[in-house]
């Protein structure tokens, strides 16, 4: 008699929807992330801090709508809110690709590109972090998160290697245009979802800026969610530093092909698919407090490793760090937003999750405009060290925090009350 694999949380039919959308929409949006800098590096031969732009402008929309995003996010249904974010960023895109095709694309035409769908991805990224508590029940959130998080996994490999064969094969500029696709993809397969999303409660006398600073008070006095977001952002801010320059060192410094680059990342990333395999398991043996603790940890220690990447057989150092830091991100990533919805009222999911992701992916562009200045100045591969060395120094606002005493942290772990 044949029996049918127990398939968890996708046997929830629209979180099945909500998850495919995510799949090929994350895959698309690695495979960009690869290709825009190869097309900054090999097409338009810009330099380190052109290159560091670009990110730059692809994450500044953090800092100018993050916490904004929340609030209105808390005021609003989140499934229109996210295929109107795909439709838009696949018209975006799409105008990479066509550009190429009459010769008139232009670095300006990417940072105008980057900048406005960063836009469009802080609306989506807050709506979406902030949807699965109005579709799941919450003991479906931590199997939920986890395979959402896998997505993001399999994206970072897949798209990793894939990104780099076609980028040498088709050019950069046509992969970037896959992207488009992906995000057509997503917004169909969010389209198909039936259940009905509940309004959410407005408040009476509706103010945005009190409802902003409601988001913030939440997270700042909260001794477990403040010490997740300084971590975070120091995290980021370093992160940003070494990814900003990261592709220009391995083309320009190691004199790696775009397909070598490819391969190299996809083998390092499968830390990440066994992150999303295995993080409920750990969480629940060891608990999710000490996981989370070590696995910020193993963060700052991958991106230090990185920095011993060089010529000849020291790339390994880079599959090597790439390995341990895509288990520990995904792990980090998987807990914290779980412990988020956990700790968080309902009425406060958006501006919280906002409050978190300003706070975190703010630090984004100032981490890469760092990165371009100090690759200017400095050097590439100095620059990695000092990008790995500030991440494992921000690990310290964890070790002096409440999370340093638990194994695991209780639903009704509230803010501390101040008068």
């Amino acid at each position: 008699m044949l029996t049918v694999p127990d398939m968890g949380i996708l046997r929830h039919p629209d979180f099945r929807r909500l998850w495919l959308a995510d799949l090929l929409s994350q895959l698309g949006s690695r495979l960009t992330m690869f290709a825009v800098p190869l097309l900054a590096v090999l097409t338009l031969d810009a330099t380190t801090f052109q290159v560091s732009l670009l990110r730059t402008c692809e994450t500044a929309a953090w800092l100018l709508l993050g916490l904004f995003a929340g609030a209105w996010v808390d005021r609003v249904r989140c499934l229109p809110v996210l295929i109107a974010a795909d439709l838009g960023r696949a018209v975006l895109f799409g105008s990479v690709p066509v550009a190429a095709v009459f010769g008139v694309l232009s670095l300006p035409q990417l940072y105008v590109v980057l900048a406005l769908a960063g836009v469009l991805t802080v609306l989506f990224d807050v709506a979406h972090s902030t949807y699965p508590p109005r579709l799941l029940n919450a003991d479906q959130l931590l199997p939920g998160n986890a395979k959402l998080a896998a997505n993001h996994s399999v994206a970072a490999v897949i798209g990793a290697g894939v990104g780099g064969v076609l980028v040498q094969w088709i050019g950069a500029a046509v992969t970037i245009g896959l992207d488009a696709l992906s995000f057509v993809w997503s917004a169909i397969w969010l389209r198909s979802i039936r259940t009905s999303e509940p309004a959410p409660v407005k408040p009476e006398r509706p103010h945005l800026r009190h409802e902003i600073r409601d988001g913030l008070q939440y997270v700042f006095k909260h001794p477990l969610l403040r010490p997740l977001a300084l971590n975070t952002m120091v995290t980021m801010l370093f992160q940003a530093a070494a990814g900003a320059i990261m592709v220009v060192y391995l083309v320009r410094g190691v004199h790696l092909q775009p397909a070598t680059i490819g391969i190299l990342s996809m083998i390092g990333l499968l830390g990440a698919i066994l992150a999303s395999a295995v993080t409920e398991k750990i969480s629940t043996r060891y608990g999710d407090a000490r996981t989370l603790l070590l696995s910020s940890t193993g963060i700052g220690v991958a991106f230090t490793l990185q920095a011993l990447t060089a010529p000849g057989w020291q790339v390994s150092w880079y599959v090597a760090a790439t390995l341990l830091a895509g288990f520990c991100i995904i792990v980090s990533y998987i807990l914290q937003v779980s412990i988020r919805q956990q700790l968080c009222p309902p009425e406060l999911q958006g501006r919280v999750s906002a409050t978190m992701s300003f706070v975190s992916w703010g630090a984004a562009p100032i981490g890469s405009l760092l990165g371009g200045a100090l690759g200017t100045a400095f050097g590439l591969h100095t620059t990695l060290w000092i990008a790995g060395l500030g991440t494992l120094a921000g690990n310290s606002v964890l070790y002096f925090s409440p999370l340093r005493r638990l194994r695991s942290i209780p639903a009704d772990f509230a803010p501390r009350q101040t008068s």
